[in-house]
């Protein structure tokens, strides 16, 4: 059993791995730890392991927060509960790479989960545990992706779930987690609000998995699956530089803390990449105090359409900071324009289709390369969170149709005036 305990990221303090989520001396978040060493002894047979395993992210069960979880078998067992997250396309964008001036760009398209976002990755790791442990009911507090994904496992758990997200959330999001027979609360108030309502009923309900409170050391583990899949699809190697969105920064982080575990198990090649992360101007606090030069990520209430993205008190804020730096990356914002601008450029280069918080990345990104912040010589990977279909406004008034009378006369001469036009 490769897991070993839970332990407070600023004092080191250890805890028995329950559900628990903050420190009782210095109230700092609390992180799986784990002991790999076992695993050191023959990377070959560990890298076929896994090579060899189901087609989700139960191939890396060595890697996951599951007590009960063990090497081999048990990965087939886990792949057969609940819906199966992950090994999606890792995209060569030669087309987005040549528009953007660069030599290689991948997109990691993880909109290719059950519920089209990186969100199904998390909720299954959390899913997971909270049945060890006896939990009888899934809750989250959501910007919408998570709602979506925790109404489904729940569903397809057979477990009651429910889900509070805020009550301004775009409709295809609520619609598509309603379907799923979820007790949908919708709170008057942003994120922030709902997340400390969800911290206050979780104290009162006993017998509830909220995935991203109680849950919340297991849950961000299941980020790391990303990375994972990225450095198996590169051929066990790693990429120069990461451009990942950044909400509360847990996924930010936890896609380094995967690179990381291989690297020091030498299962794959290459140097830790530089980590670029993405927020949108109307909810930026950590690009702000990236910008500023501090450690401090201030609150702010969030205006943005990437509504996904809108957490204006970011839990892992201060710890994405320190990534950035450490690793030679940056973290920028982007306005609502240019978030709409990078869902279209990202569609027309690639042929895919992603909501706001991609449109972010792909914004993000195209600033680097503009502002020469990335060599020529280096493999870039954009992380794509979720699927276009969830924020279908944003589309709007990106392109035109033609309107034509049903003949090839009037086909014809509206042809003539487009090409002319252009």
């Amino acid at each position: 059993m490769a897991v070993t305990n839970l332990a407070c990221r600023e004092c080191g303090t250890a805890y028995e791995l329950t559900a628990q989520y903050v420190c009782h001396k210095c109230f700092g978040p609390l992180e799986v730890k784990y002991d790999h060493s076992a695993l050191a002894d023959d990377v070959a047979s560990l890298r076929r392991r896994i090579t060899s395993g189901p087609q989700n992210i139960w191939r890396y069960v060595d890697f996951l927060p599951l007590v009960d979880g063990q090497p081999g078998p048990s990965a087939k067992i886990l792949s057969r509960v609940g819906l199966p997250a992950g090994c999606t396309p890792l995209v060569r964008a030669d087309r987005l790479a040549e528009r953007l001036g660069l030599k290689e760009v991948w997109v990691k398209n993880d909109a290719h989960n059950p519920t089209h976002s990186f969100k199904d990755r998390v909720v299954s790791v959390a899913a997971a545990r909270a049945r060890e442990l006896g939990f009888d009911t899934l809750a989250c507090a959501s910007t919408g992706n998570l709602a979506n994904a925790v109404a489904a496992a729940a569903a397809a758990l057979g477990m009651p779930s429910y889900v509070f997200i805020p009550s301004d959330l775009e409709e295809q999001k609520i619609l598509a987690t309603g379907v799923y027979g979820t007790n949908l609360v919708k709170v008057k108030g942003n994120y922030d609000d709902v997340n400390r309502l969800c911290t206050e009923v979780s104290g009162e309900q006993d017998s509830w998995a909220f995935v991203n409170v109680n849950m919340r050391p297991y849950y961000s583990e299941g980020s790391k699956t990303l990375a994972y899949e990225i450095a198996e699809q590169l051929g066990f190697r790693t990429p120069d530089r990461v451009v990942a969105p950044i909400a509360s920064g847990s996924l930010y982080t936890k896609i380094a803390k995967g690179f990381d575990e291989w690297r020091e198990l030498g299962l794959i090649e290459g140097d830790a990449p530089a980590m670029n992360g993405a927020q949108a101007l109307g909810c930026s606090p950590v690009a702000t105090a990236y910008a500023e030069g501090t450690d401090v990520c201030r609150p702010v209430k969030p205006d943005t359409i990437a509504k996904s993205l809108a957490i204006g008190n970011p839990a892992d804020g201060p710890y994405a900071l320190d990534l950035a730096r450490r690793t030679g990356g940056a973290i920028d914002s982007v306005s609502d324009e240019e978030v709409r601008a990078g869902i279209r450029l990202l569609a027309t280069t690639t042929g895919i289709f992603t909501e706001t918080a991609g449109g972010v990345t792909v914004a993000v990104l195209r600033k680097l390369a503009e502002r020469g912040d990335i060599d020529r010589s280096e493999r870039v990977v954009a992380v794509i969170t979720g699927e276009g279909l969830k924020t279908l406004e944003c589309a709007r008034g990106t392109f035109e149709a033609w309107q034509i009378e049903p003949s090839t006369d009037s086909f014809e001469a509206a042809r003539e005036r487009l090409v002319v036009a252009a």
